[in-house]
């Protein structure tokens, strides 16, 4: 009863405002804090992971936007540097062109020698290797521009092969989209687990001071004053795990993008965390602790509705 005898007091001595805590026990002494430190850096690891690869997808997409590529298909290797010159003249012209090359035979040896086997002293040149011509558009790599160039090409390369370099891409934009989804799917079902949390702690803090409660009532409590108690006290637990929740979140990622940026990839290089991205992870624990709180007062108050 000591508890109960000291709440008298306060209510008596000061009012409902003076000392509001109805919770004896300390602040982080339960399970809570450290709940929700799990479901915010989960939330954290999941955000981070969409924004790199939406980041990724765009910068490829803006790489990859305007270029083409020509192959000239050929077995015969003096064919096959014949039309590619007349390839490069005749593209030179187009009013679509903004910029052509031909990939040199030294990259093109680098590119196959992983997949051949080909050692320094081969003679690569002798294998059926495509001519390739880098092409880069001043627009988009459109149908209707694809098809101008394919009209261009074909009289002086009838066997090359005119592609978007965008279309050999499409399939991973399409992974990077679907694993965006995911990312989204996973933090709304951590929003909805944290959500569960809250409301089983709220209503099992109800259920152990339901006597206090009502005496508070009877002494002129209101319901919103109440509610408030345990709002503040899921405030402190929020925050605090929260923050717990965004270092241990901040930790998995700068982790993470240690062991991807030693791949040394292109596509991952552009997956990259701008200094917006990393303002909305920032919020990422204030909008916990927002969800926590106005979690608890809604069940709270449903809760006194329904006792008393």
């Amino acid at each position: 009863m000591g508890f109960l005898s000291s709440l008298f007091d306060r209510w008596r001595g000061g009012g409902a405002t003076s000392d509001p805590r109805l919770l004896p026990e300390a602040q982080l002494s339960g399970p809570m804090p450290w709940v929700i430190a799990i479901m915010i850096s989960l939330t954290v690891v999941a955000a981070a992971s969409g924004l790199a690869l939406r980041n990724a997808a765009r910068t490829a997409s803006a790489d990859l936007e305007g270029g083409v590529t020509v192959q000239i298909v050929t077995a015969a290797p003096t064919e096959r540097l014949r039309q590619a010159d007349a390839v490069l003249a005749a593209l030179k012209t187009a009013p679509e062109v903004a910029e052509v090359r031909q990939v040199a035979q030294e990259e093109l040896n680098t590119l196959v020698e992983p997949w051949l086997g080909t050692r320094p002293g081969d003679d690569v040149e002798a294998l059926p290797i495509p001519a390739l011509i880098d092409v880069r558009l001043k627009g988009p790599a459109t149908a209707e521009k694809l098809a101008r160039l394919r009209a261009i090409v074909r009289p002086v390369a009838p066997s090359a092969r005119v592609d978007a370099q965008a279309g050999w891409l499409a399939p991973v934009f399409a992974a990077i989209g679907t694993l965006q989804w995911l990312a989204g799917g996973l933090i709304a079902l951590l929003a909805m687990a944290t959500i569960s949390a809250v409301l089983l702690a709220s209503r099992n803090a109800l259920g152990n001071h339901r006597e206090a409660i009502e005496i508070v009532h009877m002494l002129g409590g209101t319901d919103r004053q109440i509610a408030r108690v345990f709002q503040r006290s899921m405030a402190f637990d929020a925050a605090a795990g929260g923050l717990a929740g965004l270092l241990l979140g901040g930790i998995t990622i700068a982790t993470l993008a240690n062991q991807f940026a030693a791949l040394g990839s292109g596509m991952v290089s552009g997956a990259v965390l701008h200094w917006q991205d990393w303002l909305m992870i920032a919020a990422i624990p204030l909008a916990g602790v927002a969800l926590a709180v106005v979690t608890a007062r809604v069940t709270v108050l449903a809760a006194l509705r329904r006792m008393l």
